[in-house]
């Protein structure tokens, strides 16, 4: 990968070296649930990475983004990355996935303890014995496992579907990423509400949040509005879905409740102290946000 980067985007070894994120895995049951699931998950998407947004520094500098770890991976590897916009079509299903995922270019393969370069292939070349750095072998089922780990849109879809949006963060936070998606996609009233409401969303609208939203978080515009007032309906729902449970664990999304009201990310919070409390000086953050 350190090699290969460079080869398809100018910040891919930013992400591989400078980027840290959380992500959270979700169960499906069925087919017609994974699509339903993956639908509102990527559409959704921008709104986790705004209320988690936690990297507004770059080498000790504000950088001028919330999120530069979200903006780094729209220009990394544009092959296996961003927001899949054939899962909105009226055919997606398993069948389409790995269809895309066969013509994701490969990495490696993995042969006695050690990786084989084959970049430049597919794994649909691999499935025919194509391959050039293994000629006429075929791949198995874990070649294709570890192929599913090698591409990175904002969910990804494996025996289970990964939110991939969000910056890591404080633990309070990591409490609160799986709290806000169990609440919206585990609860059937709060998905289909979810779903209702991005079903009029264009494929040119998902891509302007998923490419703002780095930049200027809950204040990004939208219609007739900002992020911000989604965010608002979609915690109530998250809060919703979670009450409904019945678990008592509405109380882990307090971490993002106030991030919501104020429109403030934790990234604009850190800026407002390194500008004010910490005299421009970046260290004071390894305090701030310790375990």
């Amino acid at each position: 990968m350190r090699n290969y980067m460079p080869k398809v985007g100018s910040l891919g070894l930013d992400m591989m070296f400078r980027t840290c994120t959380v992500q959270v895995n979700l169960d499906f049951s069925s087919e017609a649930d994974m699509i339903r699931k993956f639908r509102a998950g990527l559409a959704l998407q921008p709104i986790a990475t705004a209320l988690f947004a936690n990297s507004p520094f770059t080498e000790g500098k504000p950088n001028g983004f919330v999120s530069m770890r979200s903006h780094i991976w729209t220009d990394t590897d544009k092959d296996r990355s961003g927001m899949l916009p054939f899962v909105f079509d009226d055919s997606f299903g398993f069948e389409q996935y790995v269809d895309y995922a066969l013509d994701v270019p490969m990495y490696f393969a993995y042969r006695k303890n050690k990786y084989i370069d084959c970049t430049g292939s597919s794994f649909r070349d691999f499935l025919e014995g194509k391959l050039p750095c293994l000629p006429g072998e075929l791949p198995t089922l874990n070649d294709w496992e570890n192929h599913l780990t090698t591409i990175f849109p904002e969910v990804r879809l494996k025996r289970y579907l990964e939110m991939r949006g969000a910056d890591g963060g404080p633990w309070r936070r990591l409490c609160a990423l799986p709290a806000f998606w169990v609440g919206l996609l585990y609860d059937e009233i709060s998905l289909q509400n979810v779903l209702d409401m991005t079903a009029d969303w264009t494929q040119e609208e998902r891509e302007m949040l998923r490419n703002k939203v780095p930049k200027t978080g809950l204040k990004t515009p939208f219609r007739d509005g900002y992020l911000r007032h989604i965010a608002e309906d979609v915690l109530k729902w998250a809060k919703d879905g979670l009450d409904r449970r019945g678990f008592k664990e509405t109380g882990f999304l307090n971490a993002v409740t106030e991030v919501v009201r104020t429109g403030v990310t934790p990234a604009e919070n850190l800026l407002t102290l390194y500008h004010e409390e910490w005299g421009q000086n970046v260290d004071p953050v390894f305090k701030e946000l310790l375990y």
